[in-house]
């Protein structure tokens, strides 16, 4: 298969491959991104690979930064641009079931090759356009699946964390398993508990972004897979992985904060039992902000009023969007949406008087009672039952000092 056109990231790049194949060597774009052009979706990394060993990259061209030199990664400064080249390599065994134990340098794009994960990551892209194809990518492209190069037991027992990214891809591309694949990834998923959470993290991230989040994760419950993921056994079931699989087939989310919130944020914990959770999966202390404030929401959206919608107007796309995720009915989505957009204040800072001028106009002095009037402020704004001006606020701050007189 050869490509007519190139898109502008890696047309902008064949300066680079060229030098490097006028001094004598091989050098070929790779990996993920020969595959979405392909399928003609967005590139996001240029990755490129080559017989030539770091060093010699570094004799070819006049700025080159040591990116993983022990991987064989040089980063060449071209143009404006840096393109990092991996030289060809051949791993050892990996003990860690992560990574190598040894990396080798070859001459060989095939050897290259071979140790990638799946079919439709291991193409290779000549500067001229030509797809060099040797474990029949094309074809798993074209039938829609993935699958693994090799025998599928050997490249997970190779990288655990392999079984998870078949399932985001899965998820990403829409595509199915392959059966031998799938297999392999039922017998070896106790191996993900010995990957490190935050990879697991990242990859479970994508696939619940993923236009087919639905069926990966219905993938995930089929093949056992759930004790092995981070979280407390018993909180997150089959059943209600079941359930949210149903609710991310018209719509996935958009973020990382709705993906933890639609995910975990439904299970009804108690703060301490959700924070827990949250930990378990080693989460930003943002997004974990966001989940534990939430979650108490989900459970009943029919009952969110003005004053839930204030508190939490800082994570109210994040509400909107799992609210629409969870299959939330128009009639209470536009509701919600309808009284965010009335309020008359989104914070404090926009009443019309601040703590400090109810002190400066002796209408209340520092200490507890300033707090409980402000709060009942805030409150009686936000309600509509006090206009959020000078004069309004006045009367009001004077009626509650009388009432505590």
């Amino acid at each position: 298969m050869k490509l007519e056109l190139l898109p502008s990231e890696l047309t902008s790049a064949k300066p680079v491959l060229n030098q490097i194949n006028q001094a004598g060597f091989q050098a070929y774009f790779v990996g993920g991104c020969v595959r979405d052009i392909i399928l003609e979706k967005p590139i996001h990394d240029v990755d490129i690979a080559s017989s030539a060993y770091p060093e010699e990259i570094k004799q070819i061209f006049k700025k080159t930064v040591d990116t993983g030199i022990q991987h064989g990664t040089v980063m060449v400064l071209d143009h404006g641009h840096g393109y990092e080249i991996t030289t060809f390599r051949t791993e050892s065994t990996y003990t860690d079931f992560r990574r190598p134990d040894q990396v080798t340098f070859v001459r060989s794009l095939s050897e290259d090759l071979k140790r990638r994960d799946f079919t439709i990551n291991a193409f290779a892209l000549q500067a001229d356009g030509q797809v060099i194809d040797y474990f029949d990518g094309l074809t798993d492209l074209s039938k829609r699946q993935i699958r693994a190069v090799g025998q599928a037991t050997e490249r997970f027992t190779e990288d655990a964390l392999r079984m998870m990214r078949a399932l985001r891809f899965s998820a990403q591309l829409d595509f199915a398993i392959e059966d031998e694949t799938f297999q392999a990834l039922v017998a070896l998923g106790p191996n993900l508990a010995k990957i490190a959470v935050e990879r697991i993290q990242v990859e479970f991230e994508k696939m619940l972004q993923g236009i087919a989040a639905g069926p990966a994760l219905r993938h995930l419950i089929r093949g056992q897979l759930l004790p092995y993921l981070p979280g407390k056994t018993g909180r997150v079931t089959d059943d209600y992985l079941a359930k949210v699989a149903l609710q991310l087939e018209k719509q996935q989310p958009q973020t990382e904060a709705t993906v933890w919130t639609l995910y975990l944020g439904q299970l009804a914990l108690a703060k301490d039992d959700l924070q827990d959770e949250l930990r378990q999966w080693k989460l930003s202390r943002n997004v974990m902000q966001t989940v534990t404030a939430l979650s108490p929401l989900l459970a009943n959206p029919e009952a969110i009023d003005q004053w839930a919608i204030y508190e939490h107007h800082q994570d109210f796309e994040t509400l909107m969007e799992t609210l629409a995720i969870m299959g939330t009915s128009a009639e209470c989505l536009e509701r919600i949406n309808r009284l965010h957009a009335e309020l008359p204040v989104y914070s404090a800072k926009e009443l019309a008087l601040s703590g400090g001028d109810l002190i400066q106009a002796g209408l209340a002095t520092p200490g507890p009672a300033l707090g409980q009037y402000l709060h009942a402020l805030e409150r009686a704004v936000v309600l509509g039952e006090v206009a959020n001006t000078k004069e309004a606020i006045t009367v009001f701050i004077k009626e509650l000092a009388d009432g505590h007189s």
